[in-house]
């Protein structure tokens, strides 16, 4: 692995979110694991709690590759998250643009949606050599890509496409 410093993503065990981010502010790797207020109802009372924003993610800050291997070590980290052959990797923007978003008084109700687009929804591919062309969703998997039609040549081309090549067009 060719390392590059930066935030990169590690999934930790169900539920020990908390625990693991102390784990790793105890051996000084900086880490950021993003959490909302929600209001939890039971049958007889309402509680405010908090919750993580991306459960079971905690965003670490790596500066070396002793430090990449030292993070992953804290027990409840389980793994860094890949797409493909490549490490997921956060900017410094996105992350400064999550802490001001959860940070923010007057924004209620945050949550994360990583929701397949339906079928028969209208997209617009924004990337690649397809840039341009209007599309529909025919299917839509869990591998983050998609299968479309794309009616302007007056064929069905099915291509498997990935999700951030689209944006919508409805």
């Amino acid at each position: 692995m060719s390392f590059k410093n930066g935030w990169y993503v590690i999934y930790v065990n169900p539920n020990s979110e908390k625990k693991v981010y102390e784990r790793l502010t105890d051996i000084s790797i900086e880490s950021f694991m993003p959490e909302i207020k929600t209001i939890r109802k039971w049958s007889d009372r309402k509680k405010t709690i908090f919750k993580p924003l991306f459960p079971s993610y905690i965003f670490v800050n790596i500066n070396s590759s002793k430090e990449f291997h030292k993070a992953l070590s804290v027990y409840g980290a389980c793994a860094y998250i890949k797409f493909g052959k490549e490490y997921a990797r956060v900017t410094e923007k996105e992350i400064n643009q999550i802490k001001i978003l959860i940070g923010d008084k007057n924004i209620s109700d945050i949550e994360t949606n990583v929701a397949l687009p339906k079928i028969g929804e209208a997209k617009k591919i924004t990337y690649g050599p397809l840039n341009g062309l209007d599309c529909e969703i025919i299917k839509a998997d869990n591998r983050n890509k998609i299968i479309v039609r794309i009616d302007s040549l007056q064929q069905n081309i099915i291509a498997t496409v990935p999700l951030h090549a689209f944006e919508c067009t409805i």
